[in-house]
């Protein structure tokens, strides 16, 4: 059992070493307008469960927390996709890969209107 919480402390300060290193600038109004967007998880559509900021390119991948990298997940697919490529991984998990990347682009881009547009 050390072993395991050993493991998981030296991820834990990892992965607070990766978040400090990178800016991150989601405003609280675009992660309601994000979630209010996609009407559920962006992956599997399930929209009866607390949703996570997910980072579609990982933090651990160069990815952060903005307007344009985040996605609303819940626990499961956000868990699942850990720091996957989200192309690869909507492919093994047998999800519309499509439809996501689709449904995204549109989103962002109706976002970044919305809040460049200062509204």
């Amino acid at each position: 059992m050390p072993a395991k919480s050993t493991r998981q402390a030296r991820y834990a300060r990892r992965r607070q070493r990766r978040m400090a290193a990178v800016e991150h600038d989601l405003l609280p109004e675009q992660w309601v307008a994000l979630t209010t967007a996609w009407g559920g998880c962006a992956y599997c559509g399930v929209t009866d469960r607390p949703l996570q900021r997910d980072c579609v390119q990982p933090i651990s991948r160069g990815g952060r927390y903005t307007l344009g990298n985040i996605a609303p997940a819940c626990a499961s697919c956000n868990a699942s996709k850990c720091n996957d490529e989200v192309t690869g991984w909507l492919r093994r998990k047998r999800l519309d890969e499509r439809a996501f990347l689709e449904r995204h682009v549109r989103i962002q881009a109706e976002l970044a209107l919305r809040f460049t547009a200062g509204e």
